[in-house]
């Protein structure tokens, strides 16, 4: 165990944060010039927070008697949710203006969501788990209203927050099923003992509980259905958030509960609930997409379509296979915030200019942006050499070796079908003229968050050993 002055040196991501929040508040209260000021204090504070956890990646300790884990894992999901939420607070920089509100708690709200995320990922009890996530939730709600003038953003946080509420329900009845059947909170009891417990129906159904919960966060089919309208309601920069970072801090939820079949070989009881609903996803997110004439909510069923090409990597349940879903949460996070930049700038006020036909002729009007969202397009539709290719690779493979070829079958079919819908938007932008003339704002703040991420896809693309290898060195 480290010494309580070094264990401060471990948290101090998490010090950093929450210091960072407290005094955002004193600046908005303060300062009248808070609106200049604060976003680009969280963007600092964002990406220290990052490049610190990258830093201290190889100091892997478990802090507050068990209850916390510092380095290793965390530390990679603290690097992904920090840098993506410094890139969602510069692209709204000049969008909030545009979007018709600022409020200075946008940006608190922001950094408190994040530290919600970073509890979630190094939570060693369940009880973290669940203080991280309604912390991440409720931040969520809030931002998804956060311009309260307008009708469809009510709507968008009305229906998560009552869907969110639900999926909450699921969680905390699980939670006690899973405390009943085994009298302690503690993750690590949980994973040590795991193929003792698997053998009490309690258990099993108090873990199915929970599991379904988290479905509702990752926006699986079947629980799927706030999505479309949460994200296309919802301002598109807090969009970008909720769609990467929000999922990911999930998704680190589920490699953690899966810890002892995924590292002890233990009976994977969930095998096929995790099968059901990647295969549901794909599907029903790939099909569906391509009716949407709406990018954002194309977009929202796109996003439903990688919850299922992650899940198949809970499925698998091998340590390939989470090494390929944390590189996939990676390279989707950077695609995904990418795209939504390029929507916030192209988008009008009122919403105008989100449909696909508003792209038509791009390469006139910005040929940076034309470029940059073709290149987020043919990443996520998974083409080679880029980011979104090798995240899908790496989880098929794993299926693979689990003895799940029928999944990476469906998963490619899923992706041939995706292929459609995510070059049809780059048709738009280069061969077909422009239906409405509109002037391009530019902004010096959503131009560097689409450049940095639009480098990370092509970083991890071409270099993908480069994080790969990082991951698989922290995974036990």
């Amino acid at each position: 165990m480290p010494s309580n002055n070094y264990e401060y040196f471990l948290l101090m991501p998490y010090i950093l944060l929450g210091v960072g929040i407290i005094l955002s508040v004193v600046i908005e209260i303060t300062n009248k010039k808070s609106e200049i000021i604060l976003p680009w204090f969280t963007s600092l504070l964002f990406l220290v927070i990052s490049f610190y956890s990258v830093y201290n990646i190889n100091q892997n300790f478990v802090l507050f008697s068990g209850m916390m884990e510092v380095g290793g894992r965390p530390a990679i999901f603290n690097f992904i949710f920090n840098l993506g939420a410094a890139l969602v607070t510069l692209s709204s920089v000049d969008y909030l203006k545009k979007y018709g509100t600022y409020y200075g708690e946008y940006y608190i709200l922001i950094q408190s969501s994040v530290l919600g995320m970073m509890v979630m990922a190094s939570a060693h009890d369940i009880l973290m788990v669940f203080m991280g996530l309604e912390l991440m939730s409720i931040c969520f709600y809030v931002l998804a209203g956060i311009n309260r003038k307008k009708l469809s953003a009510n709507e968008a946080s009305m229906k998560y927050f009552l869907l969110g509420a639900f999926a909450t329900g699921f969680i905390v009845y699980g939670i006690a099923l899973i405390y009943g059947a085994t009298g302690s909170t503690s993750i690590q009891n949980i994973l040590e003992n795991f193929v003792t417990y698997s053998t009490n129906i309690l258990f099993i159904l108090g873990l199915l509980l929970f599991f379904v919960g988290f479905s509702f966060k990752i926006a699986a089919v079947p629980f799927h259905m706030w999505v479309p309208d949460v994200y296309q309601g919802s301002a598109s920069t807090v969009t970008g958030l909720m769609s990467t970072t929000g999922k990911t801090a999930a998704f680190s939820v589920f490699l953690i509960m899966l810890g002892s079949v995924i590292n002890n070989n233990a009976p994977h009881v969930f095998r096929m609930y995790f099968a059901v609903i990647a295969t549901l996803s794909m599907l029903v997110g790939s099909i569906i997409a391509i009716s949407q004439n709406n990018l954002k909510r194309m977009l929202a069923y796109s996003s439903i379509s990688h919850a299922g090409y992650m899940a198949i990597g809970l499925a698998a349940g091998n340590k390939y296979s989470m090494a390929g879903i944390m590189f996939y949460l990676a390279a989707y996070a950077f695609m995904n915030i990418g795209a939504f930049s390029v929507i916030s700038v192209i988008e009008g006020e009122d919403d105008s200019r989100t449909s696909i036909s508003s792209y038509a002729g791009l390469q006139n009007k910005s040929p940076f942006l034309a470029a940059m969202m073709s290149l987020f397009m043919f990443a996520l539709a998974g083409i080679p050499p880029l980011a979104g290719f090798y995240g899908k690779y790496f989880v098929f493979f794993s299926a693979i070796q689990s003895n799940l070829t029928w999944l990476a079958i469906v998963g490619v079919l899923s992706s041939v079908i995706s292929v459609y819908f995510y070059l049809r938007v780059v048709v738009y932008i280069y061969f077909r003229n422009s239906e409405e003339e509109f002037v391009i704002t530019k902004s010096f703040g959503s131009y560097t968050a689409i450049a940095v991420s639009a480098a990370l896809v092509l970083l991890f693309g071409f270099f993908p050993d480069l994080l790969m290898n990082i991951i698989t060195s922290v995974i036990k």
